[in-house]
C-alpha cells in the first residue's frame, strides 16, 4: 500500500513501489487527463506537477513521490497560475488535435511557478514536450500571455 497526495487528497493505492505514477493515475485512480505517449520520458504527454515542478510521470516510481503534492490536469484550474495558463491556452486557441496539451499546460504551469516572467530562452528550455501538430509558436505565445 502506497499513500499519494494527488490533487489535494490522499489516495492509498495497491501497487508495486516501482510502478510508474502514470499508470497509477490512469489505471488505478481513473485520472485519464494525464496521457501515455512514449513511455520513456521523451514526449511529455504524461507531465504532472510534483510540488509545483513539472515531471514526467511515466518515469517516476510511486515510491519516489513520497509525501510530495502531485497535481494533475484535472485539478490545474484550482491553482491560480494553472488557471492563467488554461485561460491563455483557450484565448490563443493553442490545441489542434489536443493529445499533448494536458502535458503542455502542466509544463507551462511548472515553468511559471519557477520563473514568473520567463524569457523566450526560458520558455524554449522548459517547453520540451513534443507536439505532433507543431503548435510550438502558439504554445510559446500562450506562455507569454499567461506570464503577462
Amino acid at each position: 500500500m502506497v499513500a499519494l497526495k494527488i490533487n489535494g487528497r490522499e489516495h492509498k493505492v495497491e501497487a508495486e513501489p516501482d510502478t510508474p505514477l502514470l499508470f497509477v493515475l490512469r489505471d488505478t485512480l481513473g485520472l485519464t487527463g494525464t496521457k501515455y505517449g512514449c513511455g520513456i520520458g521523451q514526449c511529455g504527454a504524461c507531465t504532472v506537477l510534483l510540488d509545483g515542478q513539472a515531471i514526467r510521470s511515466c518515469q517516476l516510481p510511486i515510491d519516489s513521490a513520497g509525501d510530495q503534492a502531485i497535481t494533475t490536469i484535472e485539478a490545474i484550474e484550482a491553482d491560480p497560475v494553472g488557471r492563467r495558463v488554461v485561460e491563455a491556452w483557450v484565448g490563443i486557441e493553442v490545441p489542434q488535435c489536443g493529445y499533448c496539451q494536458s502535458g503542455q499546460v502542466m509544463a507551462a504551469t511548472g515553468l511559471l511557478k519557477q520563473t514568473s516572467k520567463p524569457t523566450d530562452s526560458d520558455i524554449a528550455d522548459a517547453m520540451t514536450n513534443l507536439c505532433r501538430c507543431g503548435t510550438y509558436n502558439s504554445i510559446a505565445a500562450a506562455v507569454r500571455r499567461a506570464a503577462a
